[in-house]
């Protein structure tokens, strides 16, 4: 029914509401003194140097989603442990075939050269 969802609706005006009277409010009494220091792009402390859209090798993004991977892996071991006496044998057959799967890929990444730093 059309009504369950009211609120939601309300909930959803709720938070636009807030939203909008929140960054007018900061926008109207929100000191106005800009200087070069506060116009410069922070980089952990250090002053800047070069573009900003200087390129960046591959390797960076490769390695982050390498770690992704095999983290968000990993948090699949937590549940089956919770489960571990209740799957009994078939449980354990599962994870087997996970974890085979996971060194397969593991040593595909190996093999091509994704751990390599240099």
């Amino acid at each position: 029914m059309p009504i369950d969802y009211l609120p939601i609706l309300v909930m959803v005006v709720v938070v636009i509401a807030f939203a909008a009277i929140a960054l007018t409010f900061s926008a109207l009494t929100g000191p106005r003194r800009p200087n070069p220091s506060k116009l410069s792009p922070y980089e952990s402390g250090m002053p800047p140097f070069g573009s900003a859209r200087r390129r960046i090798s591959i390797k960076y993004y490769l390695t982050a989603v390498l770690f992704i991977l095999f983290d968000i892996e990993i948090i699949f071991f937590y549940p089956w442990a919770v489960l571990f006496r209740q799957l009994q044998l078939f449980g354990l057959i599962e994870m087997a075939v996970f974890v085979i799967v996971l060194l397969v890929g593991y040593v595909y990444i190996w093999k091509k050269g994704g751990f390599d730093w240099d």
